[in-house]
């Protein structure tokens, strides 16, 4: 096929729109050369208003490359900038700003952006103008064929210096890759100054697989970057395809000017499948759009078991990026490059029902649109989608009553569960820190006695914790874990220490295959504050009570940005607010803010263990703060928030993801109604 479909190509143009300074007029002078595609080296670059490409992917949402923006946006993430397209707005320019870009830190101009860092998003200001949205590729393989890509790019007007942009287009094809995310195109079309940002099209499905990246200084061919590198804005990303898949559902079926149904009429579509073993792309429409209004995945690893279930047991293809979201899993499901067929399809898109049935929530839309299609396809594919149980990983535990438990909820006092406590006290004056310790036991009971203790002689240091305490540990909790239920462990430290990353303790050395040695994948672990022993203050308890009674919790940036942390940043937060800190709580900026926290009665609180960078915040920052309020969203209540951190730790281990940003995120879970047992080692007379 040598050039896309002529309605589809009309769609892309009309949702791609190209960046330029607000005040264009006054910029005309100004030495700017654009970065596109990275060819800095590029001396035959003049100065141009235009930055580059993009072009919408939701309502209110523009995708573009991170390197068309950084250059005019360092030092200033917030500047407000235009963006035009020819059939956006009548042609009018739009006010916008960054949203989220995966870089790394701070740009720098020398420097040539990685693929997997090179996407930024765009937000509209004005977010109910309307627009054309691109069809985003729902697959995480691409085999590799005939693209369409067009944008924007300057051109010199006569007369004059100034510069206007105009539209172009090209063809070309994808025939190699470069890791996860690169895109390489054939030599055979030349890509101009201003296309970084371009949307890619897939001429034989109509679906946009990526991003336009770079040429090639000089000669033609160039790079693109995946549309599949999306999934690296974490929880964005979900925000992000649920608003697009949403708005294709809402779209137009009738009259044929709209995506999916030109889809319908292209080869990838799998028009050579035969009757009611076709997924089509009408299908695939309102799938996404249902799946796009339950609630998301609470991992990766229920997508990834779930396709492979609804695939007949088989995985998907070695290569395959992992899942983040419903829509992702739905994307495993081709095999070779064919077609979705519809019991696979009908077969993933009922165990997501029953998978939400489990968590206690009820996606009847869904389910409903399911059972309709199911009158369609013959009696086999009827017999084992009606038939669908989860597989028995992701089966919950069940209570006494036999209801399933969606969370296991942190002990309370007085319900008869026991939490294994250990106390890590410094050695007075000890250079380098060394620590006593002791091991108790809570099961409600009056007398809470040391099972183990160090309390003498030099103290341990820090390394050499995990092997002293693996044995004793190992002894406590066999004697008090339940069957399927491992009794949480809590480390009480004081705050100068709340870095140790406990979490990460291995209790031992060689695990077996199917049990994980990550004592905080295994179990629920909390810190507490070795300095609130007996009983609890009236601030401590007066927060906690309103904390336990909220509706809701919320999280709270701490301390706000660009500001020191104040006592009055804690002390105003309402009952149902969390501290959350994208930096260490054991010095500095951190420290500061978690002592003030602990003093204005905060018994919740979260914050990353591993640094932070010297210059403010980054985007793994922003990702960790949307992270800690999606699962402080998620829950009700705070009893609930040690094991979702647990089950997350799961995913993390399950995935090796270490750029996630829980995976070195600790949790203060300090409940004034269980307090450490007061210190008896108070004044003596001296002899």
């Amino acid at each position: 096929m040598s050039d896309s479909d002529s309605v589809i190509d009309a769609l892309t143009r009309a949702a791609t729109v190209h960046f330029s300074p607000v005040q264009v007029e006054q910029m005309e002078q100004v030495e700017q050369v654009e970065q596109v595609g990275q060819d800095q080296q590029d001396q035959q670059a003049e100065p141009a208003a235009m930055w580059g490409s993009g072009f919408f992917v939701a309502p209110g949402w523009v995708l573009t490359c991170a390197h068309v923006l950084a250059p005019h946006l360092k030092g200033d993430r917030d500047r407000i900038f235009h963006l035009r397209g020819s059939e956006v707005n009548d042609g009018e320019p739009l006010q916008a700003r960054l949203d989220s870009w995966l870089l790394d830190g701070e740009p720098r101009a020398e420097q040539r952006v990685p693929v997997e860092q090179d996407l930024a998003l765009v937000r509209l200001v004005d977010p109910h103008v309307e627009h054309e949205c691109v069809w985003l590729t729902d697959r995480t393989d691409y085999p590799g064929g005939r693209g369409i890509v067009q944008g924007y790019r300057p051109e010199q007007q006569e007369g004059g210096a100034e510069k206007r942009a105009v539209r172009w287009k090209a063809a070309a094809t994808i025939n190699g890759f470069d890791d996860d995310y690169g895109m390489r195109f054939r030599p055979e079309a030349e890509f101009p100054r201003g296309g970084s940002g371009s949307p890619v099209l897939d001429a034989h499905t109509g679906a946009v697989v990526g991003i336009l990246k770079s040429r090639r200084v000089g000669r033609d061919g160039g790079m693109a970057i995946a549309a599949t590198a999306l999934r690296r804005f974490g929880s964005t990303y979900q925000l992000l395809m649920a608003a697009h898949d949403r708005w294709h559902g809402q779209s137009p079926k009738i009259t044929g000017h709209n995506w999916i149904e030109r889809q319908h009429q292209l080869p990838g579509a799998g028009v050579h499948t035969s009757g009611d073993q076709w997924w089509s792309p009408h299908d695939r429409r309102e799938a996404l759009s249902l799946l796009a209004g339950v609630h998301p995945p609470s991992a990766i690893r229920p997508v990834v078991e779930l396709a492979k279930k609804a695939r007949g047991g088989v995985a998907s293809p070695p290569g395959q990026l992992l899942p983040r979201i419903w829509r992702d899993g739905h994307g495993l499901l081709y095999e070779a490059g064919q077609p979705v067929a519809a019991i696979a399809a009908l077969h993933y898109l009922q165990l997501v029902v029953e998978y939400e049935r489990s968590r206690g929530g009820d996606p009847v839309a869904l389910a409903d649109w399911v059972a309709r299609r199911l009158q369609e396809v013959p009696r086999i594919v009827h017999t084992v989608v009606t038939q669908a149980t989860l597989p028995p990983g992701l089966l919950h535990p069940r209570t006494p009553d036999g209801q399933d438990r969606i969370v296991v909820r942190y002990p309370r006092q007085g319900d008869g569960s026991a939490v294994v406590i250990v106390e890590l006290e410094p050695v007075c004056d000890a250079r380098p820190t060394r620590f006593y310790w002791r091991i108790r036991v809570d099961d409600g009971q009056d007398v809470n006695e040391p099972l183990h203790e160090e309390q003498t002689g030099d103290g341990v240091p820090p390394e050499q914790l995990i092997q002293l305490l693996r044995g004793p540990l190992d002894e406590v909790f066999a004697s008090v874990d339940s069957p399927g239920v491992p009794a949480p462990l809590e480390v009480a430290l004081p705050v100068d220490h709340f870095d140790t990353a406990v979490h990460r303790w291995q209790l031992t050395e060689m695990a077996r295959l199917h049990h994980p040695a990550y004592v905080g994948v295994r179990r629920m672990v909390v810190l507490r504050d070795l300095a609130r022993r007996g009983k609890p203050d009236a601030v401590w308890q007066r927060r906690w009570d309103g904390m336990t009674a909220a509706d809701a919790l919320t999280a709270y940036r701490t301390p706000p940005q660009r500001q020191v942390p104040r006592p009055r940043h804690f002390e105003d937060m309402p009952p149902s607010a969390v501290p959350v800190l994208c930096r260490p709580a054991g010095s500095g900026v951190g420290r500061r803010a978690i002592g003030m926290a602990l003093q204005a009665g905060h018994g919740i609180a979260l914050w990353h263990t591993d640094g932070h960078p010297d210059h403010g915040c980054t985007e793994f920052c922003e990702d960790l703060h949307r992270g800690a309020a999606q699962l402080l969203g998620q829950s009700a209540g705070a009893s609930e928030l040690p094991d979702r951190l647990r089950r997350i730790r799961d995913d993390i281990s399950g995935s090796r993801n270490s750029r996630h940003w829980a995976e070195g995120v600790a949790m203060l879970y300090d409940d004034p109604s269980r307090p450490l047992p007061a210190d008896d080692t108070g004044l003596v007379d001296s002899p």
